[in-house]
């Protein structure tokens, strides 16, 4: 496969009261860029060419860092654009997600706590998650590009905690970042599409 920059599902300025249009360009336009160009230049003779991202991502993983680096990046930025949307956040969370919400991570406002927690606890660059492992939603947080498709579990949910997501806008401020995308950010209804295809 050839790695491909997405477009972005919405305009530079779509999320500006809580994300700038110049995070936007500089995150997706060259920072995620960076991760399809390198990719693709290191995937080139790896074995790999013929696998899914997916399966690039688990079998790079400890065997060629450099192409695992930005073959994992490339995959969770695919998927952190679609996690957001206009008028995101709210309480209004599809059913089928919403219920393993409550029996899995204890309720929406202990969810929310444990996810800000998770990005706010990361040390360094790094995600925070929630997983499906084992047919049950977790929170989980990894460090630089790692993603739950390593260690056996499926992303629903994340968030980048990498400083090049929040800084121009928050500076420092990690957790405020991290409550403005919990509260307006969230497009749940991918999340919720994500976890019916992972069933």
């Amino acid at each position: 496969m050839t790695f491909t920059l997405p477009e972005l599902p919405y305009s530079y300025d779509a999320l500006k009261d809580y994300m700038s249009a110049e995070t936007l360009e500089y995150h997706h336009d060259k920072h995620h860029q960076a991760y399809v160009t390198n990719g693709n230049k290191l995937l080139e003779g790896s074995g790999l060419e013929k696998e899914s991202l997916e399966n690039i991502v688990k079998l790079s993983y400890d065997k060629n860092t450099g192409l695992f680096n930005n073959a994992a990046q490339h995959y969770n930025h695919i998927h952190f654009w679609r996690w957001m949307k206009p008028n995101g956040g709210g309480s209004k969370i599809p059913a089928n997600l919403q219920k393993l919400i409550d029996s899995d991570l204890g309720g929406l406002e202990k969810m929310r706590a444990d996810f800000i927690n998770a990005g706010i606890t990361q040390f360094g660059s790094g995600w925070a998650w929630v997983a499906l492992k084992d047919g049950k939603l977790e929170i989980m947080k990894t460090p630089n590009g790692e993603n739950p498709l390593i260690h056996d579990a499926t992303p629903i949910l994340g968030v980048d905690v990498w400083e090049h997501s929040y800084y121009i806008d928050y500076r420092n401020a990690r957790p405020k970042y991290l409550e403005a995308f919990f509260d307006n950010l969230i497009n749940w209804e991918y999340a919720s599409q994500l976890l019916e295809e992972a069933l």
